[in-house]
């Protein structure tokens, strides 16, 4: 049998000398088969099948995804390199020291406002009841103890969610990308910071736990009202130290982060509430609370404490925050800031603003309004942005722009005047057509040839209309320009009319040139910066910016706009003992109501109107504006010595202008007007009575 099996699996050559061979010769018929193959197309079985699943799509599709995913990765290798090259040095990824404090001073060195270092205690997860750092994982991350740093599965809920919400419904940043952004970057929305955020996010869960990721972003993180971190924010909303907090108001406080301005519940507190609710659905969703507490926790939401530093002067401070940067650059220090603020007036301010629209604001459809007052060399005494800051702390008297109406048409007589008209220079006040446009005086009536001075005092529409087309928009636009107004102006026929926006703070600095004899004015209110140490960082130049209006001008300007407050359309103005003047202004619809009126004390701008733009129930910058400038003014002047501005000459009386204005209107024809001599330093009997002879009786 071993032979056998031993034959039988031994190795068989091929016989090629034998024929008849039956081994491994080819016999006839294989021939003939082979034959009959390569008298057609030639057979290679195993080529085509090689070739075959060449041409295979799904072979082809696999090919190419294989490609396509090495670029790909190189593409990712290269974009994780090149923003990992663009982030800080390694050796400045620490965590940041507190924020620098910044306290900003009145002129007389009174404390304002403090800014930068609004964070309260930094406190332990122990310290803080259980369910309120699980009131943030609830509803800004719930996978929070299952990532490294970023949630996939977190961002592809987000775009689901957002995709059936047709827009921007969820943010798939986990908290330790939220921490990373609060800390390291820019709140801007770019693929580039988007991608620095996730590498930062990685870096942080490599070298911190879970615990301490989680309290630094609670005491870090801006709860809105100016509160950083969590002990702030309680002790800001609810009085008390975040150590204390109820579940409703742990709730609330994880609800704001999404966005703290616009939710928080001193400005919008249903929104805030509704948003606690929220919170509170989700923390039993996963269990963190019993569905009993939630209800008991929906029973009683929580009650804001009253505010303390909801005034005015917050506005003030808004403002030297973000002017800052541009004086000094990044702040790194605590800084002390001196402002040019009058603490008196800038209550003063507030008050009269806020009583005025208390109390005829319904009645006159009025629901906002700003004021500012400055120096005549541009140094701001009083800034009120709105009606109640804790309300709204959007500033109308810097961001705000609004139609100035006819508190813009000194500048178009300004360029009247340059170009050689005087105010006694007539014009027709008549019906007049622009390309179709029919601009119309307010009360529908025309007053025929009318002086300069007196179409300026009535804001007669035609007159500018006319002066602006005779001298042409463009250089009523240089005019206003040169003298501060940085807004965009529209070189049109209705620039006459005030129909470019504006805002108050630059307008009522364009009309400081004419209080202080027509030098350029830059409004300012920092005054210095120092450090806490006293050292000098800035100091504001009380350097000349040079004359922007020639002095004859000035005093013809002063004339023109004094005789507004006497026989004009702000004769409701009330300064005993002063010479003032000024403009009123309203845009079209009855949208905005100003006044700019002015000493040579102060330039004090008021602007009434409606956050939404809706009309006012006709109100006129004549009115209520008019009121509330005198309202302040005459607090503001109360133990200053009276000056004249110039061009007006001292102690000019209202009485005495408009009966002056009744005798010397306009001649007949084209006879100027000839505006009144000053009446005399002195008030005695005998030298008032000839300055009457003089211009009432033509003696001179």
């Amino acid at each position: 049998m071993a032979a056998e099996r031993k034959k039988a699996g031994a190795r068989r050559e091929p016989k090629f000398d034998v024929r008849g061979g039956r081994d491994l010769c080819v016999g006839a018929a294989d021939r003939a088969s082979a034959a009959g193959n390569g008298a057609g197309k030639r057979s290679h079985p195993k080529r085509r099948g090689r070739s075959g699943w060449r041409r295979s799509p799904l072979r082809r599709l696999a090919y190419w995804g294989l490609v396509l995913s090495l670029w790909v990765g190189i593409g990712g290798i290269g974009a994780v390199i090149w923003i990992g090259a663009h982030l800080p040095p390694i050796q400045s990824l620490e965590i940041p020291k507190r924020p620098p404090s910044i306290q900003i001073l009145d002129t007389n060195n009174h404390v304002l406002a403090t800014r930068g270092d609004m964070g309260g205690a930094v406190l332990s997860l122990k310290e803080l009841p259980p369910y309120l750092p699980k009131a943030f994982i609830a509803i800004e991350d719930r996978r929070f103890y299952k990532h490294y740093g970023v949630d996939p599965f977190g961002i592809a809920r987000a775009f689901v969610a957002n995709i059936l919400h047709r827009g921007y419904s969820q943010g798939g940043s986990t908290i330790t990308q939220q921490l990373a952004k609060n800390l390291f970057l820019t709140q801007e929305r770019t693929i580039e910071r988007k991608l620095q955020e996730v590498l930062l996010a990685l870096w942080l869960e490599r070298k911190f736990s879970k615990r301490q990721i989680l309290e630094l972003y609670l005491n870090r993180v801006y709860f809105g009202a100016g509160a950083y971190g969590i002990e702030q924010a309680s002790q800001r909303y609810f009085g008390k130290s975040a150590r204390n907090v109820t579940l409703a108001e742990a709730a609330l406080l994880a609800g704001l982060v999404k966005s703290p301005s616009r939710l928080a519940p001193t400005r919008n507190f249903d929104a805030a509430e509704q948003r606690a609710r929220v919170v509170l659905a989700a923390m039993a969703d996963l269990r963190f609370i019993s569905k009993s507490s939630e209800k008991l926790a929906l029973a009683h939401p929580p009650k804001i404490a009253a505010q303390a530093g909801n005034g005015s002067v917050n506005y003030v401070a808004d403002w030297v925050m973000d002017i800052l940067n541009d004086l000094i650059g990044h702040v790194d220090q605590d800084i002390v800031v001196k402002t040019t603020i009058d603490s008196s007036l800038q209550a003063n301010a507030e008050k009269s603003l806020a009583d005025e629209i208390a109390q005829k604001g319904e009645k006159s459809g009025v629901s906002q309004g700003a004021l500012v007052a400055m120096t005549p060399d541009g140094a701001v005494r009083a800034l009120v942005g709105g009606r109640n800051y804790g309300e709204s702390q959007f500033n109308r008297a810097v961001a705000a722009k609004r139609q100035p109406g006819s508190a813009f048409k000194p500048f178009v007589y300004l360029t009247a005047l340059e170009h050689g008209l005087t105010p006694d220079s007539v014009r027709e006040d008549a019906p007049i057509k622009v390309k179709g446009w029919r601009p119309e005086n307010y009360e529908h009536e025309y007053h025929g040839p009318v002086s300069l001075a007196k179409a300026l005092a009535l804001s007669l529409n035609t007159v500018s209309v006319r002066l602006t087309m005779e001298f042409g928009p463009a250089a009523v636009i240089r005019t206003a320009h040169r003298l501060g107004i940085a807004s965009r102006l529209e070189p049109n026929a209705s620039i006459a009319l005030g129909t470019s926006e504006v805002s108050v703070l630059e307008l009522t600095g364009a009309y400081a040139a004419f209080a202080n004899g027509g030098m350029a004015v830059s409004p300012h209110v920092i005054a210095r910066i120092t450090t806490a140490g006293g050292k000098l960082i800035y100091l504001h130049s009380e350097r000349p910016l040079g004359r922007v209006v020639d002095p004859a001008y000035v005093d013809m300007m002063n004339y023109m706009l004094h005789q507004t407050l006497t026989i004009g359309t702000a004769h409701k103005a009330n300064l005993p003992g002063w010479t003032a003047a000024g403009k009123t202004g309203t845009s079209q619809d009855f949208r905005d109501a100003w006044f700019i009126g002015y000493t040579t004390h102060l330039v004090t701008g008021v602007w009434l109107g409606n956050d939404d733009g809706s009309p006012t129930r006709k109100i006129t910058g004549g009115s209520l504006p008019v009121e509330i400038w005198s309202r302040f003014m005459r607090v503001a002047h109360q133990g200053i010595a009276p000056s004249s501005l110039p061009g007006t000459g001292q102690d000019i009386f209202a009485p005495v202008g408009s009966l002056l204005s009744g005798l010397t209107g306009p001649r007949r024809g084209d006879e100027p007007l000839r505006p009144p001599a000053p009446i005399p330093q002195t008030t005695g009997t005998a030298s008032l009575d000839g300055w009457l002879l003089d211009n009432l009786f033509g003696r001179r």
